[in-house]
């Protein structure tokens, strides 16, 4: 009870501060464009979210104070802007639809993968090949690396691969979220053929030096992408976690007991359970006849189209080298094209291996749509928010507070960049939009050319990246929890802990860098501060537990 009443406090106490910091903004008559008034949305939002669980309105409000704020409060300005220049705007952006469609499709595949038996197929496959959790963790995030291409493409398909694989091992929803999530954005930035490196490579084409040698030069130091790889080699390697976590990992242990307690009740002992068990998996013939190629090849082809889907977005084929490609290619372009190839060979593949009806088949299409709907509706929600912040300037408020400041820091630089572009990217839920913003400003203090530049261009994707992975209102965590099957918020709550931790461990590293950028020194001191911060962390997770 005295927990409900000190949530019902802390609640309260921010609405009325939220509602305290709109009356003050009415009273002002300023105009709050171009102000840190442009920061409120979207900080709104978030708190919101984490502190009531609730994401939809939790985002419908920091929309409707972006609305009412560009507006002057005006209540025709506020609905125009909101859902004319938000709502609609959005939906109706060709590269926003592109992602939409990729998802639904992709929804599609993975339907059609479940129903004619893949899924299970690979799960009776792995759980003869993988004995143990941790060697379904670490098999979880080698997937995730190897498949870098894109950070929507690696968040639905990993999960709609291991999901059976985690669930066989009692891996929660929520840690399953977790290997997802940071096996999207961190390998991406650190990917050189990967549709990250061809934002990067873009927003530096005017600065006189190579985008892609840049981004290749600033591997080495992007702390947080490297240290977040090597902190999911020790969750798995070490068999601990720590913070909300610990509330979802034996709670899934418990209930595959409960699901056969069930079972037991329900049929009179253990072996008439299994029995009832094996009857109900062999109801579908069509999962009785699946197997592993057919979620193998289904999986094989996309990533083949949306290489070439990227390839051809970028104008490979038409006298464009591999390299150069890549940095011209429109990820929602080739991830649209790619998925609607493979759905169609997918479908033959099917027809001819005569383990689907045409109209199960088909069937797939709105079931897909129906699997993605919760993801969709974030992110349409994540970029009207988006559009709020970009309408009040947001953008060039951070410009002009890190121009004013970054002169006056040149050892700390890299850290304090680090932090901003965590910030940023936090806050809007966008971590290719921080790279805009900042990447310019930090060549623009620093030349290029020398090696304290490249450790802070580091910094910023580094940071970036940090906020993505952190913000409930980005589309790659929104993308992870989908691949899941996770709670939005559950997944944001596990996941922060550990994000957190990585990124001290990475300011700390980038302090460091700022007195000697040299990778070959700093990397390896990152590395075991993070393995020896983990290891306090374990031992003191182990005598809470113990006491």
């Amino acid at each position: 009870m005295a927990k409900i009443k000190k949530a019902t406090i802390v609640k309260g106490i921010f609405v009325l501060l939220v509602l305290t910091l709109m009356i003050i903004a009415a009273c002002s008559g300023k105009d709050f464009t171009y102000t840190i008034w442009a920061l409120l949305p979207p900080v709104v939002a978030i708190g919101l979210a984490l502190s009531t669980k609730e994401v939809y309105s939790s985002l419908f409000i920091g929309i409707l104070i972006g609305g009412l704020l560009y507006s002057g409060f005006s209540f025709e300005g506020t609905l125009v802007h909101v859902f004319q220049d938000g709502f609609v705007a959005s939906i109706a952006n060709s590269y926003n639809v592109g992602i939409l469609i990729f998802l639904v499709l992709l929804g599609a595949i993975v339907a059609l993968m479940n129903k004619a038996g893949g899924s299970e197929a690979f799960g009776r496959w792995a759980s003869e090949h993988i004995k143990t959790k941790t060697g379904a963790m670490l098999a979880t995030t080698a997937l995730g690396v190897l498949i870098f291409i894109d950070d929507y493409f690696n968040c639905l398909t990993v999960g709609s691969v291991m999901r059976p694989v985690a669930e066989k091992h009692n891996i929660s929803k929520e840690k399953l979220s977790y290997l997802i999530d940071a096996t999207a954005a961190p390998v991406c930035i650190i990917a050189p053929v990967s549709s990250w490196a061809a934002a990067v490579s873009g927003f530096v084409k005017d600065s006189g030096v190579s985008g892609f040698g840049l981004f290749v030069k600033a591997i080495p130091f992007n702390f947080y992408a490297i240290l977040t790889i090597v902190m999911m080699l020790c969750l798995a390697l070490m068999k601990f976690d720590y913070g909300p976590m610990l509330k979802f990992e034996p709670y899934t242990v418990e209930s595959a007991k409960q699901k056969i307690d069930n079972m037991i009740s329900r049929s009179g002992s253990f072996s008439e359970a299994i029995e009832v068990k094996e009857e109900e998996t062999i109801k579908d013939k069509s999962r009785k006849s699946g197997k592993v190629i057919d979620l193998v090849f289904p999986i094989v082809v996309l990533i083949i189209a949306c290489v070439i889907g990227m390839l051809y977005s970028g104008e490979f084929f038409e006298g464009a080298g591999v390299i150069q490609a890549f940095s011209d290619s429109d990820a929602s372009v080739g991830l649209l094209l790619g998925s609607a190839c493979t759905f169609i060979i997918v479908i033959i593949y099917y027809l001819i291996r005569r383990v689907l009806k045409f109209q199960d088949i088909m069937s797939c299409l709105p079931e897909g749509f129906k699997a993605m709907v919760p993801a969709i509706l974030i992110l349409v929600f994540a970029w009207t928010l988006k559009s709020m912040t970009d309408s009040l300037g947001a953008k060039e408020f951070v410009e002009t507070v890190v121009k004013g400041s970054a002169a006056g820091f040149q050892i700390m630089l890299p850290a304090i960049i680090f932090l901003i572009a965590c910030f940023l990217s936090f806050s809007t839920g966008t971590s290719w939009g921080t790279f805009g913003i900042l990447i310019p400003i930090t060549i623009s203090v620093f030349p290029i050319t020398t090696q304290i530049g490249v450790v802070c261009v580091s910094a910023c994707m580094a940071g970036a990246v940090c906020g993505d992975h952190c913000s409930p209102i980005s589309d790659t965590t929104i993308m992870a929890s989908a691949g899941a099957d996770c709670d939005h918020i559950n997944h944001v709550n596990t996941q922060l802990p550990y994000a957190i931790t990585v990124a001290l461990v990475s300011f700390v590293s980038y302090i460091i860098a700022g007195f000697v950028p040299k990778w070959g020194i700093v990397l390896p001191i990152s590395v075991v501060l993070m393995i020896a911060t983990l290891f306090v962390i374990k031992k003191i997770t182990a005598k809470k537990a113990a006491a």
